[in-house]
């Protein structure tokens, strides 16, 4: 055979190291890296920038005469961002990840990764930069819309189903941004230090679940230094951490000029620099070479590791061709989900469900961000240009008209200043009921200065609490936001940030197509003081500690979101994993039952918890049962979340539920990291399982002594 790597019946792994063994280094070089002209972005000002001057191509170039084909890239997590070039193709846009992850629904999940591999296949590209894997640690993180929660375990199972997705479309997945840059702020240039045990048991967790039960092709290298070495050329986290002890098998791009080095990126287990040759040119190569500080062989490695996740995914073997994507079949799921990611927070008067026939004249309010327009995804190179946006009213009408109801429907934008806020409470009296849309888009890039809602816009909630009784809150974001108007409010949604669909998904949740099940993904807390980094500027946003750049310590440990709040009894607004419904459920007595389990390395053994679930209202609906462990080790937190459920149920009907926990698998539902050991270890002692429906709502109890 003229070029044997070509050979279908030798494995992914051979076709690339006899693909590598022909090739030049001229051609080693120009496969190290993307290709684009090279900026320098580490002070660059995007917003000052002429869009066709910021083409940022997202591929590596094709070798024709080695039948390598030109590796196409795209963005996600939350639909099919940016794309090779600007400006992108429309794709569906998604609600965000945050919201995703508040369906605490993993077959969703997995089906919302496999719209995104269907779509990103039919617009020629070959890897799509998802899923989002970091902690939502900080409240006003500016990437949060694109990470699952503040919980490593539920980050991981949504992590994982999205992976599984988007790979079972031959597409590539790459996890990021590995590790810990969970924050925006000084992003190039912050130092996280750390301790082993907190990044094993929170911030690296979702990374270890994806890698080992997603198989994830690809892992992107964070921005950020961690302890004292950036995240791209960081031996202990590539290499240690990643493939010696989890075993993983692809290979490890970079963030976008996330490289920082030549010879120590690539010693380090970085494989890919994205978008361009900044550090991985000839000259840099060669003399790297020359002084002995780089070998052939780790150029080769880098090289083996990506082509063998192409042929994996069959990417060699047939042209990824742009055959266009399915628009109705994107947009059908995209309202299916955003309606699915909705949690209702307060519904004390039972105004939701409305009843067109009770409704009357409909009155949609809010500043022109929300009142008009759909809360598509944050802002950054997630940005999905959406192919059929449904704005607030338009949604609010077709909804109505599928009903067989012609409610008026008005939309009355409050200006940004306030200006005219008497004017629309006058306007909002009139109204039968009211909707007030409110939000935040959060951003890459950058993260809020406080939690409060931008534009004044806890004004206007609180100027028309009062102004009419039958006012509904529909908050849109992508963080938790403070709440001072909350007393005032009786009827209260939580639909992040939307995307495409918007329209069609907060009218079904509020005119009851859809009953509410989701729940949330992240704590809300009464007040900035109440979170984990309050009034500590070493914990976030650092500060200089005589180096020149912000050092950032994580010294709150374990205790981070739920964990923190209630490791120090501080209640909060709303807690984690909490959210209403239009019918009501009860979780009945649980018991245990457990096989194997016992102290030392965690090795085997599964934990199993017996409920049932009861709907004792009088519409169908979906409850999660979830499951916190409670574990006897000094230093850990009172709870964690180890497992959860979602059941869907008719009225009146009670269906038992079984969660097993396999100890030894990769989310380690019972271990704590053990440094001598490198490995998370069993402890003994009197372990205690929580069952309910939130982290604060939690009847039922049952214990295990590990001996």
């Amino acid at each position: 055979m003229d070029k044997p790597w070509m050979n279908t019946d030798l494995s992914p792994r051979e076709r690339a190291t006899l693909l590598v063994a022909e090739m030049t280094l001229e051609q080693k070089v120009d496969q190290l890296g993307g290709a684009m002209t090279t900026i320098n972005p580490y002070n660059l000002d995007l917003s000052d920038i002429d869009v066709d001057q910021f083409n940022v191509w997202r591929h590596a170039d094709p070798v024709e005469e080695l039948g390598i084909p030109r590796l196409n890239i795209t963005n996600g997590p939350v639909g099919v961002g940016m794309g090779d070039g600007t400006p992108s193709p429309a794709a569906t846009a998604l609600p965000a990840t945050l919201g995703l992850a508040a369906s605490f629904d993993a077959d969703l999940a997995c089906r919302y990764g496999e719209l995104m591999g269907t779509e990103t296949a039919a617009l020629g590209q070959h890897l799509l930069e998802a899923p989002g894997m970091c902690l939502a640690r900080v409240t006003v993180g500016g990437r949060n819309f694109e990470y699952f929660s503040e919980d490593p375990y539920l980050s991981g199972v949504m992590g994982v189903e999205v992976t599984r997705g988007v790979q079972s479309k031959n597409v590539i997945a790459e996890a990021k941004h590995f590790a810990l840059n969970d924050e925006e702020k000084e992003r190039f240039r912050y130092d996280v230090k750390a301790a082993e045990n907190v990044m094993r048991e929170l911030y690296l967790l979702p990374f270890e679940m994806t890698v080992k039960d997603g198989e994830v092709g690809c892992i992107m290298g964070s921005y950020q230094r961690l302890n004292g070495t950036y995240g791209c050329e960081n031996y202990w986290l590539l290499t240690t951490v990643l493939r010696d002890q989890w075993g993983f098998d692809g290979y490890v791009q970079s963030d976008f000029w996330a490289t920082r080095s030549t010879a120590q990126s690539l010693n380090a287990g970085l494989d890919h620099e994205m978008p361009d040759h900044n550090w991985m040119t000839m000259e840099n190569i060669e003399h790297a070479l020359d002084q002995r500080i780089l070998e052939m062989e780790t150029i080769d490695r880098a090289l083996i590791r990506r082509y063998t996740q192409m042929f994996r995914f069959g990417q060699f073997d047939a042209p990824r061709e742009v055959t266009g994507i399915d628009i109705d079949a994107g947009a059908a799921f995209a309202r299916e989900a955003a309606a699915k990611v909705i949690v209702l927070l307060k519904n004390e008067r039972d105004l939701l469900p409305l009843a067109p026939e009770t409704a009357g004249d409909i009155l949609i309010v809010g500043i022109d961000d929300f009142a008009n327009h759909i809360c598509n995804c944050g802002g950054g190179s997630s940005q999905v240009i959406p192919t059929r946006p449904v704005p607030p009213a338009q949604g609010l009408i077709d909804v109505l008209a599928e009903r067989g109801a012609h409610n008026k429907v008005d939309v009355f934008t409050v200006a940004d200043d306030m200006s005219n806020l008497d004017e629309v409470r006058a306007r909002a009296a009139q109204a039968g009921t009211v909707i007030v849309m409110a939000g935040l888009v959060t951003t890459e890039g950058a993260d809020q200065e406080t939690m409060h809602l931008p534009k004044r816009q806890d004004e206007l909630i609180d100027a028309l609490a009062d102004a009419n009784d039958r006012t509904v809150v529909v908050l849109k974001d992508g963080d938790p936001v403070l709440m001072p108007w909350l007393e005032k409010t009786h009827t209260l949604v939580e639909a992040f940030n939307q995307g495409q669909e918007d329209g069609h998904a907060v009218a079904d949740v509020l005119l009851g197509n859809h009953n509410p099940s989701a729940k949330l993904p992240m704590s809300y807390p009464a007040s900035e003081d109440d979170t984990c980094y309050a009034n500590n500027p070493s914990r976030y946003p650092g500060v200089d500690e005589g180096a020149g750049y912000p050092v950032m310590r994580y010294s709150e440990g374990l205790e981070m979101g739920y964990r923190w709040h209630q490791a120090q009894g501080i209640r909060p607004l709303f807690e984690f994993g909490f959210g209403l419904s239009y019918t009501t459920f009860d979780i009945g007595e649980c018991e245990l039952q457990t096989q194997d389990v016992q102290s030392g390395v965690a090795e085997r053994g599964t934990v199993t918890i017996n409920t049932s679930v009861t709907n004792t209202g009088s519409r169908a609906g979906a409850e999660v049962v979830q499951v916190y462990a409670e574990i006897p080790v000094a230093g850990q937190p009172p709870r964690r979340l180890v497992g959860f459920q979602k059941v869907d149920l008719q009225p009146g009907a009670t269906e038992q539920v079984t969660i097993t926990l396999d100890v030894a698998g990769a989310s380690h539902p019972l271990g704590v990291w053990d440094a001598n050991e490198q490995d998370f270890v069993v402890r003994p002692g009197t372990y205690v399982f929580h069952v309910g429906t939130s982290s604060e709502n939690l009847p039922h109890s049952v214990e295990l002594d590990v001996e």
